[in-house]
């Protein structure tokens, strides 16, 4: 799905900014995250550069394996 709005650009890349502060904080690279999550290195940086909605799902799967609540990957957006 390609984002338009710049809003939303802007929310994606706070997201994916989110995600890369709380993998890096938890000691994972983005090479094990795909590789624990069956993603593909690019979908994980594509997520943290915020150039694709990722889906519900993908972000409770990367949650749970940071071990952080949903929640966490949302605070302060």
């Amino acid at each position: 799905m390609s984002v338009k709005n710049n809003e939303d650009i802007l929310f994606l890349k706070a997201l994916g900014q989110k995600i890369k502060k709380i993998r890096t904080e938890k000691g994972y690279t983005q090479a094990q995250l795909s590789a624990d999550l069956g993603m593909e290195i690019s979908q994980i940086s594509r997520i943290e550069r915020g150039v694709v909605n990722t889906s519900v799902l993908n972000l409770k799967k990367i949650a749970s394996l940071l071990n952080v609540s949903i929640k966490d990957l949302f605070g302060s957006l």
